[in-house]
């Protein structure tokens, strides 16, 4: 039978990339460290999906380039559910894969794999990595149509086109025909044999871009922070080397990113002590500051002026809200790590409460033009303050008539909600 895993059950890895919260479910853990040749190519196969990953829940489809799977392309296929899950089009498959699988010039579907080739073995896995939404590895033997034994090991990996529907599906397999019973258990003893006189092997860093060792690396190229009397381009060069560091395959994880982040602002902080300095170091790039968004500079003179415009504005945002909070240098990196769902939480919940925002405006622009052209009940003295509009508290008499007997007009922010009910209610 087959067995399968995902990248987040049995497998030992770390998951330090993925943000917290709703980030959470749909995270990816790394597989083990594997040695075996066979097992490599699954290994490249996870980094190179890995270093498409960015920030986001899955890599970007129009950034995968199938004509250029490194060695791994002769036995990749390409998925593509855009026209339904239950039977996916087969939108590439490598020479080798397509050769083992005897498989014709043109193929449509799934549908169309040959009953008992290597291929048809795929529909197995691909809905589980839909349930899962993350990489999934399995392994398993079969008899192909030739009789053969064919031992086979895979990886899907998920791909998006926005972010958030998994609509396709990367698949890397590799195979070999099983040896004779009798010889695979005479083999099988002997390696068993030799593991229980061998010497315990010294740890070796491994191979998963997200692993373990990721965290060593990257706490010695985060370097120490300048000192009080370093210039702008100190601060500057040790954000960008921060920055490198979190690009880099063999660190990437979440707390490297926050900490590049947390540079970036650290250099923001330099840039505001010194803005001659920062003046000349935005001309020298190109670059001019918007009142709208001051912290876009800062993010493209340490992340780079083509880095990824989604990522500038959420690390732009990010940056903004830590100078509004009033953090002090050092301390964005542990904020992120401790906010609610991480940077994606904080910029969800930046986002909404402009949303919240803006739309309250508007309503508050309409109650005044509403409340201006509104009949009057009357009118009563009040000397107090010059605001246009005041909340006035009434007493109901026994005869109906309403009494004024207080007024609030220093309230503003109970004065707009009054008069957007008001006008509501008219």
């Amino acid at each position: 039978m087959d067995t399968m895993r995902n990248f987040g059950s049995d497998f030992n890895g770390s998951d330090d990339y993925r943000d917290d919260g709703v980030d959470d479910a749909q995270g990816v853990e790394a597989p083990p460290q594997i040695g075996t040749d066979e097992r490599r190519m699954h290994v490249r196969a996870y980094n190179f999906w890995a270093q498409m990953l960015g920030d986001r829940f899955y890599p970007p489809i129009e950034k995968l380039d199938v004509g250029n799977l490194s060695d791994f392309g002769p036995n990749a296929v390409l998925l593509d559910f855009t026209a339904g899950i239950p039977d996916p089009t087969v939108a590439f498959v490598g020479e080798a894969l397509r050769e083992e699988c005897e498989l014709p010039a043109e193929l449509g579907h799934i549908s169309d794999v040959p009953g008992r080739s290597l291929l048809s073995r795929l529909t197995d896995h691909y809905l589980q990595i839909i349930a899962n939404r993350a990489p999934i590895g399995f392994e398993a033997e079969f008899v192909n149509e030739r009789g053969v034994n064919i031992m086979y090991r895979g990886i899907l990996l998920p791909f998006s086109s926005d972010n958030e529907t998994i609509d396709f599906i990367l698949g890397v397999m590799n195979w070999k025909e099983v040896a004779d019973p009798a010889l695979s258990a005479s083999l099988r003893k002997e390696v068993e044999t030799s593991i229980r006189h061998a010497q315990t092997p010294v740890a070796v860093a491994p191979v998963w871009a997200d692993g373990p060792a990721s965290e060593g690396l990257e706490d010695a190229a985060m370097g120490a922070e300048p000192a009080a009397d370093a210039g702008l381009a100190d601060w500057l060069s040790l954000a960008r080397e921060t920055a490198e560091t979190a690009k880099d395959a063999r660190v990437r994880s979440r707390s490297a990113l926050y900490s590049a982040i947390s540079r970036a602002y650290d250099f923001s902080i330099a840039a505001e002590e010194r803005p001659d300095d920062y003046a000349e170091l935005l001309d020298d790039a190109g670059l001019s500051v918007q009142a709208r968004a001051p912290m876009t500079p800062i993010v493209k003179l340490v992340f780079g002026a083509d880095y990824d415009k989604t990522r500038v504005t959420e690390y732009a945002a990010a940056l903004a809200h830590a100078r509004e909070a009033g953090l002090a240098r050092g301390d964005l990196g542990d904020y992120l790590s401790r906010y609610d769902g991480g940077l994606k939480g904080l910029v969800r919940d930046i986002r909404g409460s402009r949303k919240n925002s803006d739309s309250a405006d508007d309503r508050y622009a309409a109650a005044c033009d509403a409340l201006r052209a509104a009949d009057s009940f009357g009118s009563a003295d009040h000397a107090a303050g010059d605001a246009e509009f005041v909340v006035l508290i009434g007493r109901r008499c026994g005869d109906g008539t309403l009494a004024i007997v207080a007024a609030v007009d220093d309230d503003v922010a109970l004065t707009r909600r009054a008069m957007i009910k008001a006008a509501a209610a008219r």
